[in-house]
């Protein structure tokens, strides 16, 4: 378990090595824990902000906040027992100036069950620094320790702040002065009387220094990358020193929460329950699943399952049933729970990890929202209300469910669902909102509205749709014919009138579709058939899903075309392009502005989660190649060291080398890739 516990010495640094030297990369990685409300703590390894995202606390606060930044930064420095001044943090301005004075002494960094450790060496003198954020609480605790080398230091920390929404632009400006109130050694920052975070130190001989002022022209380099305001003003009210003595640690606290609540768990205790909670995340999954890199990938999944703190009437309604609300955030550090992204995390996320009860509660919390035949696409930030434009996550939920059911053997659920899903099909067969429905000719499912983007390559900028694909899309049919199969299943032995309604449209569904999607000269199928522009030939990853799902409408003798097609020009170390190199419309690397990125989201950028689904197809059409199954994901070994540390980016650039991009942790890259994961193990009979 120790080479599991500690596989990330993503920095390691003996005699002559230099962190400066490899300050890229302690740049370009980035460590993210999170709190399981949506909130979380965030930073470059290198400890200067380079997004607008990163801080030590992003609090998930009630409607109509969402998360918000409470603590951005910590200037950091020791005094050793003959007086010498040593920096450990680094920073970052808009003139140029770049400190990287701690990273000079930085000897290590890794991840411990998930969570970062850095280990400083000036000159002989070894201090540890480690961060938590307390479980289903916004509040961190940033502990030091002084491992040898001196019997007694001088330790000063300088926090900073700038209250706003994370996803607020860094220059974004205050309407009102921050204020400091201090009762003996309590302290609470305030913002508009509204917003505050409060603050704690456990140490020896703490004192406070009140000096406050305006830190100018920080520097946000990765927003300037994306195209966003990037020079921004942090705040600090002064700084704190205390004692620490060899063999003893001081812990910096921020939080949110009452001050009842702050003092109750100190910081040992607060440790001690969350590598406590971490182990038994390990100790619930089979050990097929924390097999190799699995462990990092179960302690990864961790960070999507959430207890949201929006929508008090749902969990008024869960808790009266006796369940709970649970949502899937699709990806850190910008998106929220969306639906589509949570019925295909799902299973690598709570099922794959043994966490079945928790998966439960999330399809019941999807269940309570469907309107119209239709489950919620996503739900803004702090909003207490989804938005509905989604043509493929219902179908998703069918798949959910299927999965529950098949790991669970928990049959006894299934009518709690039945109704639900029977309304579902009808509203899909009568038709319901953004002309989502069957078309009675063929029973095919059309999709489409002006100005929305119904399936997962929803790309769109200003009036430009980036990837139109109104009209039959293959991946909708193949989920339609599953969910018909699903429900043909589930009510054979209750409702045989509506089981054979569900036979006769599946059959005419797979009929139909093989005749209309086979494209016979290229041996592959259409993206979109029947679209603004007639049919799609584009070859896109979206057709292997008509062999991947439980029930897969492609004719088994067509099969290897479509598989082998997606491999020889799709398949790449990360996961499928999302359109070959041959299209005119391809782009090699996913970056600059948002309208350059939106213009390459699925144009050919690479997305890790498409492995899942090809694995599935290729296991099917070659049962005995698990082995060779399981070489697809070996790359995914190396990039758990790079970018989000210890998580699978949201995208990757569809030529070499594969730079990753988008969300440095994404909940579908971290599923799909678990789940396939135990899937290519040898010993699992699926």
């Amino acid at each position: 378990m120790e080479q599991i516990i500690r596989h990330h010495p993503i920095a390691k640094y003996e005699g002559k090595d230099s962190p400066i030297n490899n300050a890229e990369k302690l740049l370009r990685g980035e460590w993210l824990i999170t709190n399981g409300l949506g909130g979380y703590a965030s930073n470059s390894v290198a400890g200067i902000t380079t997004r607008k995202y990163h801080g030590y606390l992003i609090a998930a606060l009630p409607p109509p906040y969402g998360r918000t930044i409470m603590l951005n930064h910590l200037h950091e420095e020791i005094t050793t027992e003959n007086g010498e001044l040593f920096i450990i943090s680094c920073h970052e301005r808009g003139n140029g100036n770049i400190s990287l004075t701690g990273m000079s002494y930085l000897q290590e960094f890794y991840l411990d069950y998930g969570l970062p450790v850095w280990r400083y060496n000036i000159n002989g003198i070894v201090i540890e620094k480690r961060i938590i954020l307390i479980y289903l609480q916004n509040t961190v605790q940033i502990t030091y320790r002084l491992i040898e080398g001196a019997n007694n230091i001088r330790l000063k920390i300088q926090p900073s702040f700038h209250f706003r929404s994370h996803e607020a632009p860094v220059n974004q400006q205050t309407q009102s002065p921050y204020r400091i109130f201090t009762i003996e050694n309590r302290y609470e920052i305030t913002l508009d009387d509204y917003l505050y975070v409060r603050l704690f130190l456990h140490g020896k001989n703490i004192k406070f220094i009140l000096q406050s002022y305006l830190i100018p022209d920080a520097y946000f380099r990765m927003e300037e990358t994306r195209g966003y305001e990037f020079l921004g003003n942090l705040w600090t009210p002064g700084y704190f020193s205390l004692d620490l003595a060899k063999g003893n640690s001081a812990t910096f606290v921020a939080s949110t929460e009452s001050w009842e609540i702050i003092s109750a768990l100190k910081p040992d205790m607060a440790f001690a329950a969350e590598y406590s909670r971490r182990k038994h995340l390990l100790a619930l999954a089979s050990q097929t699943a924390k097999d190799g890199m699995g462990a990092e990938l179960i302690l990864a999944a961790d960070k999507f399952i959430i207890t949201p703190l929006t929508r008090t009437k749902d969990s008024i309604l869960a808790h009266a049933e006796g369940n709970e609300v649970h949502t899937i955030i699709a990806g850190y550090h910008w998106f929220t729970d969306w639906g589509r992204d949570t019925m295909i995390s799902l299973e690598g996320l709570t099922l794959c990890t043994g966490r079945h009860k928790e998966a439960l509660w999330i399809l019941k919390t999807f269940a309570h929202y469907v309107k119209d035949g239709l489950i919620p696409n996503m739900f803004p930030e702090g909003e207490n209300e989804g938005l509905y434009h989604t043509a493929d996550a219902t179908l998703w939920f069918f798949h959910a469910i299927d999965r529950y059911l098949a790991i669970t053997n928990d049959y006894f659920e299934l009518p709690y669902f039945l109704p639900t899903l029977k309304k579902i099909i009808e509203c899909h067969e009568k038709g319901t909102h953004f002309n989502i429905g069957m078309d009675s000719k063929d029973g095919l499912i059309k999709q489409g509205k002006e100005g929305y983007q119904l399936t997962w390559m929803d790309a769109k900028v200003g009036d430009w749709v980036v990837t139109p694909r109104r009209g039959k899309a293959v991946e909708i049919n193949a989920l339609w014919y599953n969910a018909l199969k699903l429900m043909e299943e589930w009510t054979e032995h209750n409702d045989k009138q509506a089981s054979q309604h569900y036979k006769k449209l599946a059959r005419r569904v797979y009929q139909t579709f093989n005749q209309k999607f086979w494209i016979t000269n290229k041996r592959y199928l259409y993206d979109v058939i029947e679209g603004e522009v007639g049919h799609d030939d584009a070859l896109r990853p979206n057709q292997i899903f008509a062999i991947a799902l439980s029930y897969p409408v492609l004719d088994r003798k067509r099969w290897i075309d479509v598989i082998h097609r997606c491999k020889d020009e799709l398949l790449t170390p990360y996961g499928l392009r999302s359109l070959a190199p041959n299209h005119p419309d391809y782009k090699p690397r996913y970056d600059g502005d948002l309208r350059a990125r939106d213009a390459a989201y699925h144009q050919g950028t690479v997305w890790a989660w498409l492995i899942g689904p090809f694995i599935d197809a290729w296991i099917k059409a070659y049962p005995h190649e698990r082995t060779k199954a399981r070489e697809f994901l070996i790359g995914f070994e190396q990039h758990l060291e790079d970018s989000g540390v210890g998580s699978i980016s949201e995208v990757f650039d569809a030529a070499e080398p594969y730079t990753p991009r988008g969300c440095l942790a994404q909940a579908w890259s971290v599923a799909e890739v678990l789940r396939a994961w135990v899937k290519t193990a040898p010993e699992i009979n699926y």
